[in-house]
């Protein structure tokens, strides 16, 4: 029986009959069995005999019939035989090829019987069964050894080999990694890592960006992130007031810096309604810090400085940052997040405020 499912294994191979996983064990075990290998051989030159056997005797008998059809209209001189005589005709006619073909069959079987014989006991029908599964379980750990790898490379930091050309600052919009930053700061970014005021880089990536407002939002997706309960600042929706007072954290070297100043103007450079004046020290590197005013509220996002005039710089209005988290909440990934809108920094002073909010304002590198 075992025997028998070999041969009906190899006819399968041969016909094309089976399934792509079983060609590939079947073709693995040929690799590995010269014998199965020399009876697939064997049993395909067979099979193409057998074939061109029955060929070559359709293409006579078509002629056969061709000649006999002419003859009978009077085309061709035919004599027709008859009886005893017709027999003998038939018989003396396929005699050769009968012959031919009885050969062909019974020195393959002897070959492909002989063949099975001597493998019987070698390689069973069970052997095939047993290096398919031992094939399935290589895919198996494979497929595992990939996945792991996969999970590495997720949960691995930033290389170090990485050299961040250009940066900026960036401060947190809700508890869940999302990260505001200047548009022009990230724009064109093959590698995005934020730093946080203890030095730890975390891996981030662009999800939303305004080139026309200059606004960023990234999603801090390193897993060693630790998320806050909450955040103590609030994005305030309505706009600053002339005078109003503020200040800035921001990264312009390797150490947070603070800086104060007060709205200068409600419009930004060349009367620009999207952002205000601020008159603040800001220097490469601030772009992105938060506009905080005394109540701990974020009334905007400071994004350029005038080459021309010391101290005036500009800052992206804060309901512009409110239009930018609902375009991206169109996203169905962030269409739960909400923009913190009471602050906890109300009545405190200025220096435990920026101590509160330090942690939350992070350098933005880039390459």
């Amino acid at each position: 029986m075992d025997d028998i499912k070999l041969l009906e294994a190899v006819e399968r191979y041969i016909n094309g009959q089976m399934s792509p996983d079983e060609r590939v064990h079947f073709e693995q075990l040929r690799k590995t069995n010269t014998e199965i290998d020399q009876l697939v051989v064997e049993h395909t030159y067979f099979i193409h005999q057998l074939t061109h056997h029955d060929e070559v005797r359709q293409f006579k008998a078509k002629l056969n019939d061709i000649h006999i059809d002419l003859g009978e209209q009077g085309i061709i001189e035919s004599p027709r035989l008859k009886g005893k005589a017709k027999v003998v005709y038939l018989v003396n006619k396929f005699k050769r090829t009968a012959l031919i073909a009885a050969s062909i069959a019974g020195i393959t079987t002897i070959t492909i019987s002989s063949l099975v014989w001597s493998l019987s006991s070698k390689a069973p029908a069970k052997d095939i069964a047993q290096l398919s599964r031992k094939i399935e379980e290589l895919n198996r750990k494979n497929r595992e050894l990939d996945k792991e790898i996969d999970q590495v490379k997720t949960t691995v930091s930033t290389p170090t080999t990485i050299i961040y050309k250009k940066g900026g600052t960036g401060f947190l919009l809700s508890t869940k990694g999302l990260l505001l930053t200047n548009a022009h700061v990230v724009n064109k970014a093959s590698s995005v890592v934020v730093q946080n005021s203890a030095g730890k880089e975390l891996a981030a990536r662009v999800v939303y960006m305004d080139l026309a407002r200059d606004l960023a939002i990234l999603k801090i997706t390193d897993s060693s992130f630790e998320a806050p309960a909450s955040l103590p600042y609030a994005i305030r929706r309505s706009s600053g007031e002339l005078a109003e007072p503020v200040y800035t954290l921001g990264y312009p070297r390797n150490e947070i810096v603070y800086g104060e100043g007060y709205l200068s103007a409600k419009t930004g450079y060349d009367g620009d309604t999207l952002s205000y004046q601020i008159a603040i020290a800001a220097n490469p590197g601030n772009s992105g810090g938060p506009i905080i005013n005394r109540n701990g509220e974020v009334v905007g996002m400071l994004s350029a400085k005038q080459t021309t005039a010391e101290g005036v710089v500009f800052a992206t209005q804060a309901k512009y940052i409110h239009q930018a988290l609902d375009s991206l909440k169109q996203d169905t990934a962030y269409a739960k997040t909400k923009l913190p809108a009471k602050s906890s920094l109300k009545g405190v002073d200025r220096i435990q405020q920026v101590k509160k909010i330090t942690d939350y304002v992070y350098m933005v590198k880039v390459n």
